[in-house]
């Protein structure tokens, strides 16, 4: 695969792009800060966050309300609070997933890694099926380490921020991929790439068929089956955590499915979704709960968001 050149700061000097810069330039001076502190302002950008975001709060508590439907509504505010304050902490960890491999290599310990070497030992690659946890940069670099990897990306607003995004994606240690070209990720996978795969957000009607997310209809992707079936792949379910007060991350990689994929669009998509839920179950506080999952509904079904 072609690799992804450097940004050049000199093509990107417009005034447009100003703002942009003075973000990345935080960024990288917070990314040289240790990992407890990083954590303090990331928390802290966070709850900033919500209080300003009075739509994606509303959001994730639907969205909460759905998957933990016992919760009580003083518990939901609780952990929409916690789930906004992990998103700052994101936000600052992308800087450190970008300028500081090496130490987020020190600071990551993996549970599983024999099921991706087994799984990539059979010579057809590996879809490591994932979710959007807000630490989810982190397993870039860390798994770069250990196998060829590559990462399916959807392409940023900004320009600028898109370049510097698919170069230091593809530095992880194999490529990026667009997710609108699955083609260049199968031929990654017949190359024995590992590729990094998150189809828990709701992207439309396009290839998508209506199965349970928490109890309640969501679109979900065909493409993890399809591609798993045209690569012959094995799918392998992965996870990362962010341990508490800045202690550092821990990967979790699962045993490759099984009986994957049926042929059943419907039933495979439900199995997806069913490993998706049951990782999320393990780390709910560092989901990604302010997209709107059930933005697009079934024929007939009324909406999710009342907004």
């Amino acid at each position: 695969m072609k690799p992804i050149r450097a940004v050049k700061a000199s093509e990107w000097l417009a005034p447009r792009y100003w703002l942009t810069w003075a973000i990345l330039a935080v960024m990288r001076a917070v990314a040289l800060l240790p990992l407890p502190a990083i954590v303090v302002l990331g928390s802290a950008l966070g709850e900033s966050a919500r209080l300003v975001s009075a739509r994606r709060r509303r959001v994730a508590a639907i969205n909460l309300g759905i998957a933990f439907p016992d919760a009580s509504p003083r518990e939901i505010r609780r952990l929409v609070r916690i789930c906004f304050r992990n998103l700052g902490i994101a936000a600052f960890e992308l800087g450190l997933s970008w300028w500081e491999k090496d130490r987020i290599r020190a600071m990551c310990r993996f549970e599983g890694l024999e099921h991706l070497h087994f799984a990539l030992e059979q010579g057809r690659g590996a879809i490591l099926l994932t979710a959007h946890f807000s630490c989810l940069e982190i397993g870039g670099p860390a798994l770069g380490q250990h196998v060829p990897f590559q990462v399916m990306y959807k392409s940023a607003h900004n320009p600028l921020f898109d370049a510097f995004m698919r170069y230091h994606r593809s530095d992880y240690g194999g490529a990026a991929v667009d997710h609108h070209k699955p083609i260049a990720l199968i031929r990654g996978l017949a190359k024995g790439y590992a590729a990094w795969y998150a189809p828990d957000h709701d992207f439309g009607s396009k290839d998508t068929v209506f199965v349970p997310f928490f109890g309640v209809d969501a679109t979900a992707l065909t493409a993890p089956a399809r591609i798993a079936k045209i690569a012959d792949a094995p799918v392998v379910p992965y996870y990362i955590r962010r341990e508490p007060r800045g202690r550092g991350y821990e990967l979790t990689i699962l045993p490759p499915l099984e009986n994957f994929p049926s042929g059943d669009a419907h039933a495979d998509a439900r199995t997806v979704n069913a490993v998706i839920e049951a990782m999320i179950r393990e780390n709910p506080r560092q989901y990604l709960w302010s997209h709107r999952r059930y933005k697009n509904r079934p024929e007939g079904q009324p909406p999710i968001y009342p907004f």
